[in-house]
């Protein structure tokens, strides 16, 4: 599943994935991937984009279970 959080927060801030990339010390592409949602990030890194961004976990990464049956 893309993650169009990522994507939005980080145009949001007007940062391109080449900075945001330089900011947690990984390749445009891993942004660019895990903005597709063909690679999944580990907490680290994601705890990362999140302190870049000025984001939570909750804004970027977790899906709302609001849909889900119980």
């Amino acid at each position: 599943m893309k993650n169009l959080k990522l994507k939005f927060a980080r145009i949001e801030k007007d940062i391109s994935q080449i900075e945001l990339a330089k900011m947690i010390g990984v390749t445009r592409q891993t942004i660019g991937m895990i903005e597709s949602g063909d690679y999944n990030p580990s907490l680290k890194l994601c705890l990362a984009i999140c302190k870049a961004l000025g984001k939570t976990l909750d804004d970027l990464f977790w899906e709302d279970d609001e849909n889900e049956e119980e």
